[in-house]
């Protein structure tokens, strides 16, 4: 099989089939109404399916910077992390339209299965995550006999170890909640304000706006060294930003309720994202 073949299709396939989804969601919300926070709502079904869609399809466009792999072991991870990300948020999906919250619910044998099967689900996503991490940071990825661009490789890169930074810190939220249900406390809540999903989706999507950043850079025409400042600028501030948020939860603080530590954090990141636009501004004007 060559690269584009069924691993990416899969991976693609499942990409857009939950874009779909979630901005189908979008419109059954305008319809039907209801809050866009709570357990029940159709805030999970649009955000979760754009997520997934969009980890999906990023998933799908690193497979064709791979060489072929030795064995069929990871063209068949490939498809059933595609599969495992679609039925995930089918699940999530039955949930909201039966009217049953989707995660930490237990109230019945039913919803106790399909919260275990959405964790065991991205598990296997996860662990395909790590193993996309480890290949790329090993490997000099290639696509027809062209090397990634050292801008572009740094963007995968940091992307990757993001996303599975946040996947760690799903776990850990879920295993926190799932203490926190059985103690009677709500189970988002660290502390007195916490919330242990902002630290966990953060930086989750930094494998798509760190390749995005690194596209912009070279759209704009930079020069290949101002285009790996622009990168080094954005992991940096993806990092800050990974961090702050962390402790902002361990601090037991709502998302806005800062600390001077995070105060200090948040600021870098948000310093070096206007020193990025600064960048990309200055760098066209030199062309």
């Amino acid at each position: 099989m060559d690269r584009p073949s069924f691993p990416r299709a899969a991976l693609d396939g499942a990409g857009w089939i939950l874009v779909a989804s979630g901005l189908l969601h979008v419109v059954v919300w305008a319809v039907l109404g209801g809050g866009w926070e709570g357990a029940v709502s159709w805030r999970k079904p649009i955000l979760f399916g754009l997520s997934a869609g969009l980890t999906a399809l990023s998933f799908g466009w690193l497979w064709s910077w791979l060489p072929p792999p030795r064995s069929r072991v990871a063209a068949a991870g490939a498809a059933l992390t595609a599969l495992a990300l679609v039925a995930e948020v089918a699940l999530i999906d039955v949930q909201c339209w039966r009217g049953r919250a989707s995660h930490f619910n237990h109230a019945t044998p039913l919803d106790g299965l399909i919260a275990d099967a959405m964790n065991l689900l991205i598990a296997g996503v996860t662990w395909f995550a790590v193993w996309l991490t480890v290949r790329f940071c090993r490997g000099a990825p290639e696509h027809d006999g062209t090397p990634m661009a050292d801008d572009m490789r740094l963007a995968t890169r940091a992307g990757l170890i993001l996303l599975v930074w946040s996947c760690a810190l799903g776990f850990w939220a879920t295993w926190h909640g799932e203490r926190q249900l059985a103690a009677g406390r709500p189970p988002e809540l660290l502390g007195a304000a916490g919330v242990t999903k902002f630290a966990h989706g953060a930086v989750i999507h930094a494998l798509q706006w760190l390749p995005a950043l690194a596209w912009i850079a070279a759209f704009r025409g930079l020069d290949p060294r101002a285009r790996r400042r622009i990168v080094r600028l954005g992991v940096l501030g993806s990092g800050l930003l990974a961090v702050a948020s962390l402790l902002q939860v361990l601090h037991g603080r709502a998302r806005l309720d800062v600390v001077p530590v995070t105060l200090v954090l948040f600021s870098a990141a948000a310093a070096c994202g206007l020193a990025i636009l600064v960048g990309l501004r200055s760098g066209a004007a030199v062309k």
